[in-house]
């Protein structure tokens, strides 16, 4: 695969070719971009997949949800309906898409919707009876149709985007120079035990414009394993083995953890976003217990009775959440006045 990446560099270059003029038409206003009066978030990287957006997501609709109406937009990868959808009781997975459903199911006060043109499914939000008063756009910051409020680009600790390459070479689908954009920057996925003195190296690298603030974050793991009417101790499955499933771009950090818990698993692994047969559904039911992402789990739950996922949410590195979170409410109240 390594070779392979290197054989295809020259088509990495005729890629950043493209992609630079694309935003060049837009940064001189040849192509039109639409701002908002009112909050809107997008949440984003530079890379494919796997920098950490559902949780970071998850952590916003669980600070202002409380406070006010908001709702999600998102593509909707790989959903089989098409335009504009807004999440109701009747609503599959298969329409809405994994992430979107995901949340829906989780947090039934917030408006989760898809639709893959964002400047439409802005206005049709806006256009509801009770419309959000903040809007939070999942992997939007390529979606150049559109000018958020507040950008927050996240890029993985260990596959900075400022050591990365242009695809199909690196896993880049937009230029490093693009991070301009960006109000803040998450350095995502880092070591609870990240200290004060690789913080500041890292941030030399990503040499942050002074309008932006980066921030470093790590991921924390449930206690327990859960199904829809059930839990088990994670240090319950010591003496038993179990099968692992992952569907998501980058499950490293999941098998490093559960390694780490001391625990025996076999491990199936899939494509972001897998659709997951018939004749592989058939294949797990002969599995005795299989642990899951979320992710994954609202694809798999209605097809396997010894199903159970493993949460997992973001929290804010060096004592910085109250700052982020600030940042994000100040943005929020100032925009709805």
């Amino acid at each position: 695969m390594a070779l392979l990446r290197k054989i295809l560099f020259p088509f990495s270059l005729i890629y950043a070719l493209i992609v630079s003029i694309r935003n060049f038409l837009f940064d001189q206003n040849i192509f039109k971009s639409v701002s908002y009066k009112f909050p809107v978030i997008c949440i984003g990287n530079l890379s494919v997949g796997g920098t950490g957006k559902t949780p970071m997501i998850e952590y916003l609709i669980r600070l202002l949800r409380k406070e006010m109406t908001i709702a999600t937009l998102s593509r909707g990868y790989k959903r089989q309906s098409k335009g504009f959808l807004i999440a109701e009781d009747t609503t599959t997975v298969q329409e809405l898409g994994d992430e979107p459903f995901q949340y829906f199911k989780k947090y039934n006060d917030i408006i989760v919707s898809v639709d893959a043109n964002r400047r439409e499914g802005i206005s049709r939000l806006r256009d509801l009876k009770n419309s959000p008063e903040a809007i939070l756009l999942d992997d939007a910051f390529q979606h150049r149709k559109v000018t958020a409020g507040l950008n927050i680009l996240l890029t993985v600790y260990n596959d900075l985007y400022v050591d990365d390459f242009m695809l199909p070479t690196g896993n880049l689908r937009d230029n490093k120079r693009e991070a301009k954009r960006a109000d803040a920057i998450v350095v995502t996925k880092c070591p609870e035990n990240l200290n004060t003195i690789e913080k500041e190296q890292i941030i030399q690298k990503i040499k942050p414009g002074r309008h932006q603030k980066v921030f470093f974050s790590s991921i924390r793991y449930d206690d327990h394993f859960y199904s829809s009417d059930r839990k088990l101790k994670i240090n319950e499955l010591k003496k038993q083995s179990f099968t692992l499933i992952t569907g998501i771009a980058n499950p490293s950090h999941l098998i490093h953890h559960l390694k780490a818990k001391e625990l025996n698993f076999e491990h199936l692994n899939f494509k972001d976003h897998h659709h997951f047969s018939e004749k592989e559904i058939e294949k797990f039911k002969q599995k005795e217990i299989i642990v899951t992402t979320e992710k994954d789990y609202v694809r798999l739950y209605q097809e396997l009775d010894h199903l159970y996922y493993l949460p997992i949410e973001t929290y804010i590195l060096f004592d910085e959440a109250e700052t982020f979170d600030k940042m994000i409410i100040e943005f929020v109240e100032n925009n709805n006045k």
